[in-house]
Parts: C-alpha cells; sequence; structure tokens
C-alpha cells in the first residue's frame, strides 16, 4: 500500500521540477495545501446533503406554501396492469406499431393510449413545489459562497501560484469541494433532466479542477473558478423560483440578467484572463508538469462545456423571443430540447395532441361518469412541462 501512495504522490507528477513535497511542509510562518486536508469533503458532503433535507423541509416549503406553489403533482394515469407491464418492462416511449397492437388488445382508441403513457411518464415527475425547494436551496448556497469567493478574491495576493494557504481558502475549498459531493451523489436523487451525463461530467471536472487545484498549490486560481461560475449559478437559480411562483415578469428579467452574465464570464472573462493566466502566465512562471497538463486540460473541458451552454442559451432566448410575437413567453419554458437546466424540468419531447372526442360507450373499466377510461371527456390534458 505504502508503495502504489508513493507512486500515486510521485512529485514529478504533481510538483514543478523544482519544488517537492518538503517544500510545502507547514512551519511556524506558512501553512501550505496538504492532500490530507480534502479528506474532510467526505463527511461534510454527508452533513451537507442532510442540511438540503432539513432546509428545503423548514425553510424552502414554508416559502413555497406562502406563495402559494402548490404540492400537487401531474394527474395520475388510469390503473392498468397491460399498459403498466409495458411502460415498466418494455418502453414509456411506444411505437406506432406497439400502440395499434395494445389498442386491439384493450378496445381503446389509440389517442387514449398514447394519454395514458404521457401521463404516466409524468407521474415520476416531482411537483413544482418540489422543484421551487431544490432551486431555493441552491440559490441559498451559490449566494453565499459567491459572497464568501468575492470576500477572499479582494484580498491581494502577490501570485496567484505556489503561495501560503490562508484559512479562508482553505475553508472555502472545502465547503465548494463538499457540496459538489453532494451535488454528485445526490443528482441520482434529485430531478431527472436531460442533460443528465453532461451534468455528471460537469460535476466529475469540477470536482477534479478542486482537487487538483489545491494539492498544486494553485488555490487561487480555482477560488477566481468557483466564484465566477457561482455568480451565473445565483441568477438562475433565482429565476427558476421566479417562474415556480408565476411571477413572469420578474423570470424574464432574472433569465436576460443570467444569459448577459453567463456568456460574458465564461466566454469572455474565463477564456481571456484565467485561461491566458494558467496556459500562457503559468508556463513563464512554473513551467509546464505533468499534473499541469492535466490541470489546464480539465480547464478546457470546462470551457467547451460554457461554449455548448452557451449556444442552448442563445438558442433558448431566441425561440422566447420568436413566440412573444405573438403573447407571453417563459424562456424557462420555451424550449424542449435545450439545457434542462435552463429549463424548469426534465421536459418530454413529445408535446401533446390536441384533446379530442373519445368513444362514448364503457369498455375496459370506462368510468361513466368521467367519459372514456377515466378522462374527462372533450378536456386537455395537462402540458408535460
Amino acid at each position: 500500500m505504502a508503495g502504489i501512495l508513493a507512486w500515486f504522490w510521485n512529485e514529478r507528477f504533481w510538483l514543478p521540477h523544482n519544488v517537492t513535497w518538503a517544500d510545502l511542509k507547514n512551519t511556524d510562518e506558512a501553512t501550505f495545501p496538504q492532500a490530507e486536508d480534502l479528506y474532510l469533503a467526505c463527511p461534510l458532503a454527508f452533513c451537507i446533503f442532510m442540511i438540503r433535507l432539513v432546509f428545503e423541509r423548514f425553510i424552502a416549503r414554508p416559502c413555497a406554501m406562502g406563495l402559494k406553489i402548490q404540492a400537487n403533482g401531474p394527474q395520475k394515469a388510469q390503473p392498468n396492469a397491460i399498459l403498466e407491464k409495458v411502460f415498466t418492462a418494455i418502453t414509456k416511449h411506444p411505437d406506432e406499431k406497439r400502440l395499434e397492437g395494445l389498442s386491439k388488445q384493450l378496445d381503446w382508441d389509440v389517442r387514449t393510449i398514447q394519454r395514458w403513457f404521457r401521463q404516466r411518464r409524468n407521474q415520476e415527475k416531482p411537483s413544482t413545489l418540489a422543484r421551487f425547494c431544490e432551486s431555493m436551496w441552491r440559490f441559498t448556497f451559490y449566494l453565499y459562497i459567491f459572497t464568501y469567493g468575492v470576500y477572499i478574491l479582494l484580498t491581494p495576493m502577490l501570485c496567484v501560484f505556489m503561495q501560503p494557504l490562508t484559512v479562508d481558502i482553505h475553508y472555502y475549498y472545502i465547503l465548494e469541494l463538499s457540496f459538489y459531493l453532494s451535488l454528485l451523489f445526490s443528482q441520482f436523487t434529485d430531478i431527472r433532466r436531460k442533460d443528465f451525463l453532461i451534468m455528471f461530467l460537469h460535476h466529475v471536472a469540477t470536482i477534479s479542477l478542486i482537487i487538483f487545484s489545491y494539492v498544486n498549490n494553485m488555490a487561487r486560481v480555482g477560488t477566481l473558478v468557483m466564484c465566477l461560475h457561482d455568480a451565473a449559478d445565483v441568477l438562475i437559480e433565482a429565476a427558476k423560483m421566479a417562474n415556480y411562483a408565476k411571477c413572469q415578469i420578474l423570470c424574464n428579467l432574472l433569465f436576460a440578467m443570467f444569459a448577459i452574465l453567463f456568456i460574458s464570464s465564461r466566454l469572455g472573462v474565463y477564456p481571456v484572463w484565467i485561461l491566458n493566466t494558467t496556459l500562457f502566465e503559468s508556463w513563464e512562471i512554473v513551467g509546464p508538469y505533468p499534473s499541469w497538463w492535466v490541470f489546464n486540460l480539465l480547464l478546457i473541458l470546462l470551457q467547451l462545456l460554457h461554449s455548448f451552454w452557451s449556444y442552448l442559451i442563445v438558442k433558448t432566448a431566441c425561440r422566447a423571443i420568436s413566440k412573444g410575437k405573438v403573447g407571453k413567453w417563459n424562456p424557462l419554458h420555451v424550449s424542449k430540447d435545450d439545457r434542462s437546466d435552463i429549463e424548469s424540468s426534465s421536459d418530454e419531447d413529445d408535446s401533446p395532441p390536441p384533446a379530442q372526442k373519445h368513444h362514448s360507450s364503457a369498455t375496459n373499466g370506462t368510468n361513466k361518469n368521467h367519459g372514456t377510461n377515466g378522462y374527462l371527456t372533450g378536456v386537455p390534458y395537462p402540458d408535460e412541462h
């Protein structure tokens, strides 16, 4: 085991050629980042997750109820053993051939079966109340950590590389790493979004960057990167909350502010200042070494994700403006295939067809009081937002 650790923490991989681990040992005069400092992040991530549960239950939920946000979820599909078996064991999106077969088997029209599958998919989506609570938690954390990051960055430093570690930066790093670890694992229990894999990749890249910048003693650069990201995240979570509370004007304003800040900071400030510093200025100061390449590759990967999301934001805004020509528009709902973190939830790709008349006869468990197969005749079913 000792041999594996010695190989993993090889100085020639992690440090510049003229620096050793002995040079970064803590002294009475200065404190430097130590890899073992990050071990604290794992139990703290669990604590943050528990704090989140308490926050959503006792703070966010009452706020949502005060804004008259209901806990009611989507309308439930009528119980049907055959369709439920197809849904759980075969497919959640049956093709035309399967729909026709089910129609003959159940003596239901195809449109009704399509509606059943749509409502059944919606059953697995959280209520607006749950979405609001999640966004309020993230908004609160991002606002706090962004404010603290700005406070740290206001402290002057002569160089961004190989500087002694301050207590504030140490605390900031542990808290950020713990939060992103909690996000990484809670992603499997949170609202499922269409960009699940991309966000998973984002969290892994972010966690790796935090670890690499801390161990490499590039904590000043890491603090700047994290603070830059938190700024836009505050606005998008605020926009989501306004959207769930049906404050349309506020939602539109916050989304516009978010779009401007996101694109200007992540396509402007990030590559021009941060990437320029870590790629070119650091080359002259400390020179390239193996972990330097890994660190900068992760920063470039983050830039590619920024470009992708900026494209989706512009696409969403253009569609919103286009739809706004004929009435009110909502930038968080206008797109069904753009970045789901901009949308309020993981929307379905297929939009509901217009309501139409169903069979008037009661067949296969039809409820006579509610129309065909338990649905209100002639009443359009809810959209899949």
